[in-house]
């Protein structure tokens, strides 16, 4: 999982005052059933995104779209961050050296690769997900895709965060447990937090906004043309609603555990809930790794029968009423032209 408290693990451990916290932590932890919880948890995260890649890889060959490809790049970042969970957990799990000792320089180096290698690839799916609701608002509007902006961002900026957060945590000797003065927390533990928990909280405000203006958006491009809406449309509007309100909840049961975490830490330090803490640790090793099956399922395009399904085609954007009778004639209506709507939302965004 990725969470700056656990990532402190990667330095050296000693007897010192300033670990009494973290010996008193430990000494409640089962680090055996924690890490088995991280293996399961991220062996199915693998085999989610994996599915996921496959399944929006044959869609692409058949019809290429802008929203698969985002799809795309968050089911590899979800891949490769949940194989350095398993990585990191078999590890721990064979070796039971969880908390490295002042002379294991060579379990501190591997943590904290396997760290940064988590840690740098969970960032990268938040600003998918993020870049996912906005490029969802991007197509309603009708504006292009941008591509190599996202991929700058969504790579370079976990990049900047990553390096910076464990750099100023590890260097020079990997010590953070000995820290006595307060200034001291500040400047080397502080700044790995704000680097984990800023952008998840930005994608928690965001992406539910964004998804609110495209919900209505989408629900006036569709009954505007025809002056009336019927159940046909408010089929299409509310399997849309659904499916940006089931993202919301699975990015927000994923992490809001690691926010609650690290508010419990910097605001009850002295009063640690070590169960507390534990029991958030053991929700948060299920939970981030199994954001990858959980995106498989969210983010599929839902298919029903044909009777229910819109046509929104790009040669002729039409809507077929096949099923409702006109209130004057009592028979089938002549089919309507309806408003352009973007070909991105019935390729990749809707959900019917």
């Amino acid at each position: 999982m990725s969470d700056p408290t656990i990532q402190t693990f990667c330095c050296h451990h000693n007897d010192n005052q300033g670990g009494v916290v973290t010996i008193q932590i430990m000494d409640e932890f089962n680090t055996e059933s924690y890490n088995t919880v991280c293996l399961v948890s991220s062996t199915i995260g693998i085999l989610g995104a994996m599915y996921q890649i496959f399944q929006n890889g044959v869609r692409r060959i058949q019809s290429p779209s802008r929203g698969r490809k985002i799809i795309m790049w968050l089911a590899v970042a979800d891949l490769l961050a949940s194989l350095g969970v398993l990585v990191r957990s078999s590890f721990w799990l064979k070796y039971k050296n969880i908390l490295p000792l002042p002379d294991d320089d060579i379990s501190v180096l591997f943590c904290s690769i396997t760290s940064a290698w988590t840690q740098y690839f969970y960032t990268a799916t938040w600003f998918w997900t993020l870049f996912y609701a906005v490029d969802i608002w991007q197509s309603i509007q009708g504006k292009d895709t941008r591509p190599l902006l996202y991929h700058s961002l969504a790579w370079g900026i976990p990049a900047a965060t990553t390096s910076i957060g464990l750099s100023i945590l590890y260097i020079p000797n990997a010590t953070c447990h000995n820290l006595t003065s307060l200034s001291n927390v500040l400047l080397r533990i502080l700044p790995n937090y704000c680097a984990t928990y800023v952008p998840i909280a930005l994608v928690m405000v965001i992406n539910p906004i964004m998804y609110i203006l495209a919900g209505k958006k989408i629900e006036v491009t569709v009954a505007l043309p025809l002056a009336q809406f019927t159940s046909k449309e408010r089929r299409v509007v509310d399997a849309l609603r659904l499916k940006f309100f089931l993202i919301n909840v699975v990015f927000y049961v994923c992490w809001l555990p690691n926010l609650i975490n690290g508010i419990l830490i910097w605001t009850m330090w002295s009063t640690m809930p070590v169960k507390a803490i534990i029991s958030i640790w053991y929700i948060m090793a299920l939970m981030n790794p199994m954001q990858a099956l959980l995106n498989a399922l969210v983010y599929r395009k839902w298919n029903v029968t044909d009777r229910y399904q819109p046509m929104f085609h790009d040669d002729h954007k039409e809507l077929n009423f096949s099923d409702e009778q006109s209130p004057l004639l009592g028979s089938e209506p002549p089919r309507l032209l309806l408003a352009p709507m973007p070909s991105t939302i019935n390729n990749s965004y809707a959900t019917l």
